[in-house]
């Protein structure tokens, strides 16, 4: 077996655990009855508490003063309002349309280092970026009277990913992986006391089946972030990084099968722009980089 074919695998296996991890949380916070800031708030701590074991299993301190300087920083902000309005968005918008959304996050990444980080970009990626955004725009529908509110928590998250995602690339490269998850899961957790203060009522104590779900949604998390890791240290990126499309696939299979959501021609139209952009823009550069 080849590593590109290992790490192409190891992708989709990144994809189906971040694909079952949407599931269980929709469900947690649908069925299972936890409001959303305290399953995002549980969620978080779970896994920021195992990150902080792989941490000191890996021998490198839980808390480092690298996480203040300012490319930290901006990649927590950005974070925090990505987490906070995706997990707002799994609540109260089909997981189709959030999965579908959130594809286009590379797109919104490209465009961000042509205009931020001045990298340079041909015209046929452009044009690419711009049919991923009709694809959004199919998805998300806005008319005279607005757009629904439910969309916007997806397309708020996913732009909040693309930052987060943009600012990695100027975030210190000796900060080790256990403490970028310790931190991302810490902002996780400051997302859902967020959502928190505007939720009504007094929190209360989940049920046993939603805090399973739960525990669920934190370990799928962590089993698709790292085999993402694998993935993207095993063979050529521009090989490997199409398949993260496949968690669509997932997402609309998951929808499809335990939610009972039928998207709608328009939906699936701005999906296959997404995703076929998003593909032929990683492959460009692939070429672009021999």
């Amino acid at each position: 077996m080849t590593d590109n074919l290992k790490g192409s695998l190891y992708m989709i296996l990144a994809m189906l655990g971040f694909g079952i991890e949407d599931a269980f949380f929709k469900t947690a916070t649908g069925s299972g009855g936890i409001s959303p800031g305290l399953g995002t708030l549980q969620f978080g701590l779970l896994a920021m508490a195992l990150y902080a074991l792989y941490a000191r299993f890996s021998g490198v301190p839980v808390w480092t003063r690298e996480y203040l300087r300012p490319g930290l920083l901006i990649r927590t902000a950005f974070e925090i309002t990505g987490r906070l309005f995706f997990a707002l968005s799994l609540a109260y918008t089909p997981l189709s349309t959030t999965s579908a959304i959130l594809q286009a996050a590379p797109l919104f990444v490209m465009l961000g280092a042509a205009v931020v980080l001045k990298e340079r970009i041909g015209p046929r990626r452009w044009t690419a970026m711009a049919v991923g955004f009709l694809g959004v725009l199919l998805i998300v529908r806005p008319s005279p009277s607005g757009i629904e509110a439910n969309a916007v928590f997806a397309l708020l998250g996913m732009i909040g990913f693309a930052g987060r995602d943009l600012a990695t690339r100027t975030a210190p490269m000796h900060v080790h992986t256990a403490q970028l998850g310790v931190l991302g899961f810490a902002v996780v957790s400051f997302a859902g006391l967020v959502i928190l203060m505007f939720e009504p009522g007094t929190p209360t104590l989940p049920s046993p089946q939603a805090a399973a779900l739960i525990c669920g949604t934190a370990l799928c998390g962590l089993a698709g972030y790292t085999a993402m890791t694998f993935a993207m240290r095993t063979g050529e990126v521009g090989v490997i990084a199409p398949f993260r499309y496949s968690r669509l696939i997932v997402a609309l299979v998951l929808a499809y099968t335990f939610f009972g959501e039928r998207p709608d021609n328009m939906t699936l139209a701005g999906a296959a722009l997404i995703v076929g952009a998003g593909i032929y823009s990683l492959l460009r550069e692939r070429r672009t980089m021999r």
